[in-house]
C-alpha cells in the first residue's frame, strides 16, 4: 500500500501494525479528540429526514449563520466541501498571476491545487528558528499562499505581521484552518472588507472533529465568490454537513472545553517530548507539535505502529523536513502519556 501524503490514513497504518483500525491511536491527524460535539450529532439526527431533498444551492441559512459569527454580510461567505475544495478555486484565481510564492514546508494540497493550473510556484523556505521567510516575487502580478497558524510547524504570525503583506501582492490566500484553536485568534477576517486582494480559507473539520463530513468556507470579496460559485459543481455541501456547521459554530460550551483542554495538555506534551533523548519539539500555538528527531522518522513510525499501535506523522511529504522530523497531534491526557512512554522506550 502506497505511503500516504496526509495524516490520518488509518487503513495504511493498520496494515503495518497488523491490527484493526479501531485499535490504533492516531496522532498523525491534527483533529480535536474531544469531538464531534454533541451538538453535531444532534444536528445529524434531526436532519436525517431531509436526505430526500437536495441541499439549498445557495446555502442561505449556513451563509447567514457564518456571516453572523463573523459580523459580515452573507455574500462575503462561501461554504465548501472542506477548505480543500475552495483551495482549488483560489488556485484558479492565482493562476491569472505570473508567479505565486508558497511558504514552505507546506500542506501538500497547496502544491496539488497550484500545479493543476500550471502555475510557476516559488518556494519560500521558512526559517524554523524565527518564523521568517523571504518572498521571491512581489507586486500586482505576484501571489502568496500562507498558512496561519502554520502547518506543520505550529508557528503563529500576528495580524500586525501579516497586514503589511497585503500591499506587496496582487492576491493573498490565507489558510486559517487551525485558527479556531486559539482562544484569542489572530484572524484577518475582521479586516476582510478593506482588502479585496485577500482570500481567507477556514475549516470546520479539525476543531470540531468532522473530517469525514467535509465542511469549510471561504471569506472573500463577493464578486470573487460569485465567480467561484459559477465554476464549481452544484451542491458541494451536503444536507448533513450544512446542518452540522450551523449547529457547531454556535456551540460556545464546546469551544471553551477545547480551549481549556489545549491549555492544560499542550505544555505537558511539550515538556514530555523535550525530555526524551534525541527529540527536540518546536513550541506550537495550536494542537500539534513538529519534532526534530535524531532517529529517522519512518523507522520510528514503523516501530511505534508494530509495537504500540500508535500512528505518528512522518514528514517525508514535506521535502524540506524529510526523515529528520515527525509531527504529533495532541490527544487526551492518557493517550499523550502513552505516546510519551512509547517514545521513551524507543530511545532507551
Amino acid at each position: 500500500m502506497k505511503r500516504p501524503t496526509h495524516g490520518g490514513n488509518r487503513d495504511w497504518a493498520a496494515a503495518i501494525a497488523d491490527c484493526l483500525v479501531s485499535q490504533l491511536s492516531d496522532f498523525s491527524a491534527s483533529i480535536n479528540p474531544l469531538g464531534p460535539p454533541k451538538s453535531a450529532l444532534v444536528a445529524i439526527e434531526n436532519s436525517l429526514g431531509d436526505l430526500i431533498h437536495y441541499p439549498d444551492p445557495n446555502y442561505t441559512e449556513l451563509r447567514s449563520a457564518l456571516a453572523q459569527k463573523h459580523q459580515l454580510s452573507p455574500d462575503w461567505i462561501l461554504p465548501g466541501n472542506g477548505s480543500a475544495e475552495l483551495l482549488t478555486w483560489a488556485a484558479w484565481d492565482l493562476s491569472k498571476l505570473e508567479k505565486v510564492n508558497l511558504v514552505t514546508p507546506a500542506f501538500a494540497d497547496y502544491g496539488r491545487a497550484l500545479r493543476a493550473f500550471d502555475l510557476e510556484l516559488l518556494s519560500c523556505p521558512l526559517d524554523l528558528k524565527n518564523g521568517e521567510w523571504q518572498s521571491k516575487a512581489t507586486g500586482e502580478s505576484a501571489g502568496l499562499i500562507l498558512n496561519n497558524p502554520h502547518n506543520p510547524t505550529g508557528h503563529l504570525w500576528t495580524k500586525a505581521q501579516i497586514l503589511p503583506l497585503l500591499e506587496d501582492y496582487g492576491l493573498i490566500v490565507l489558510d486559517e484552518a487551525f485558527m479556531d484553536f486559539l482562544a484569542e485568534p489572530e484572524s484577518l477576517i475582521p479586516l476582510i472588507e478593506e482588502h479585496p486582494n485577500l482570500v481567507i480559507l477556514r475549516s470546520l473539520t479539525k476543531f470540531y472533529s468532522l473530517p469525514g463530513l467535509r465542511i469549510g468556507y471561504a471569506v472573500a470579496h463577493p464578486e470573487r465568490l460569485k465567480r467561484w460559485q459559477n465554476w464549481r459543481d452544484p451542491w458541494p455541501v451536503n444536507i448533513l454537513a450544512d446542518a452540522v456547521a450551523r449547529a457547531v459554530i454556535k456551540d460556545d460550551a464546546f469551544q471553551a472545553l477545547t480551549w481549556n483542554w489545549l491549555a492544560l495538555n499542550s505544555s505537558v506534551m511539550f515538556e514530555g517530548l523535550k525530555n526524551i533523548q534525541g527529540l527536540r519539539p518546536r513550541r506550537s500555538a495550536v494542537n500539534f507539535f513538529l519534532v526534530h528527531t535524531r532517529y529517522p522518522s519512518p523507522d520510528l513510525q514503523k516501530k511505534l505502529l508494530t509495537e504500540h499501535k500508535i500512528l505518528i506523522r512522518d514528514c517525508l511529504s514535506f521535502p524540506e523536513l524529510g526523515s529528520a522530523y515527525f509531527r504529533v497531534a495532541l490527544r487526551t491526557f492518557e493517550d499523550n502519556q502513552r505516546l510519551l512512554k512509547a517514545l521513551t522506550s524507543y530511545v532507551l
